[in-house]
């Protein structure tokens, strides 16, 4: 990519580590100090790519290259400015081919409740969910509030409207804090040019919020502790009547890898008392993803002896009311990601 010159690299999957085991003596601490930034790279990376085994992968890329590198890098630069400018790189490099990961509202208009969800399609086509703890290392409450909100589900579908490179500018200077001149010279370009970009992408984001109408708040996280806890006794034992008070008038309900979503309190009903009557019974664990409350839903095995994977629900709030569910049916891989038990015996 231009201005982004990096050091080649071979080819097959590279190990979960730099290889410092191959260094030169005293050349570990140079490792250490790769690895240090590993887990912000993480971040970026998916919100790059909508992907969090996408961004591991990004990630792991660019710690070969930055190893492979280490010798070369003269300090003109920070080491998080360099490794930045390679994780950048690889990112644009794995967005070339020109897809764009989305969520099912994002392709299509919403269907009806009873409606069957219909074949599965490409898992790539999706915006998948991410554990809290691979893109939120922050202690102070504040500060990990907004990371939460900088990788809500919607915020990282939105961000794939971008062009790349604007998407990684304004990631860059409003995510990860880097200063004009340090994104400028990441890109190999003029300040001027970084600014008009990161007001083009600002545009660009609040014309989709406009569209969409996510202008979502979330509320503060006792609220959302106790609003999460009523959902899971509500859906636990099929109370449709709690599950409308909980639920947002235009609230939405979307089933990845299926392209069905669907919007509104009777439609949702329509869909959990019909097609998705099996749900009844259901065992939710908690957990949190993508800065929201989370579950791993497991439905009533068919022989009777426990309950098995069914979904990763990922919940959004807005004030007091419930605005969209997520559920992620992928949980062959979800699920470890999570750190969700394979079933859950009776």
């Amino acid at each position: 990519m231009e201005g982004l010159e990096v050091a080649a690299v071979g080819s097959g999957r590279a190990p979960r580590r730099a290889p410092g085991h191959e260094a030169e003596p005293g050349a570990g601490a140079g490792a250490d100090r790769l690895e240090s930034h590993r887990a912000e790279l993480v971040g970026y990376c998916y919100r790059m790519l909508g992907s969090v085994f996408e961004a591991e992968d990004a990630v792991q890329e660019t710690m070969v290259r930055a190893w492979r590198g280490l010798d070369r890098f003269e300090e003109r630069s920070s080491l998080r400015s360099w490794v930045y400018r390679i994780a950048t790189n690889v990112c644009l490099d794995t967005l070339a081919a020109g897809k764009r990961r989305a969520r099912p509202m994002d392709l299509s208009g919403p269907t009806r409740g009873a409606a069957s969800p219909g074949a599965p399609l490409d898992a790539g086509l999706w915006i998948e969910p991410c554990p809290a703890g691979l893109v939120n290392t922050a202690d102070d409450p504040a500060e990990a509030a907004e990371t939460g909100e900088s990788v809500r589900l919607a915020f990282i579908a939105a961000l794939q409207h971008l062009p790349p490179k604007q998407r990684a500018i304004l990631l860059l200077r409003e995510v990860m804090c880097f200063s004009a001149r340090e994104v400028a010279d990441l890109h190999g370009c003029t300040v001027a040019s970084v600014d008009s970009a990161l007001q083009r992408a600002r545009a660009t984001l609040a014309a989709r919020r406009e569209t969409t109408g996510d202008t979502a708040v979330r509320p503060p996280g006792t609220v959302q502790q106790a609003l999460a806890e009523r959902y899971a006794a509500a859906f636990s034992g099929f109370d449709m009547d709690e599950l409308s008070m909980l639920l947002h008038v235009d609230a939405t309900l979307s089933l990845p890898p299926h392209a069905l979503w669907m919007r509104g309190v009777s439609d949702i009903q329509a869909w959990l008392t019909g097609p998705a009557a099996g749900c009844r019974g259901s065992r939710l664990v908690p957990t949190f993803a993508n800065g929201s409350p989370a579950f791993g839903q497991y439905r009533p095995d068919a022989d009777g002896t426990g309950f098995v994977p069914w979904a990763l629900q990922v919940i959004d709030f807005s004030g007091d009311r419930i605005t969209n569910i997520s559920a992620f049916r992928d949980t062959e891989r979800l699920f470890p990601l999570f750190d969700l038990p394979a079933r859950i015996d009776a």
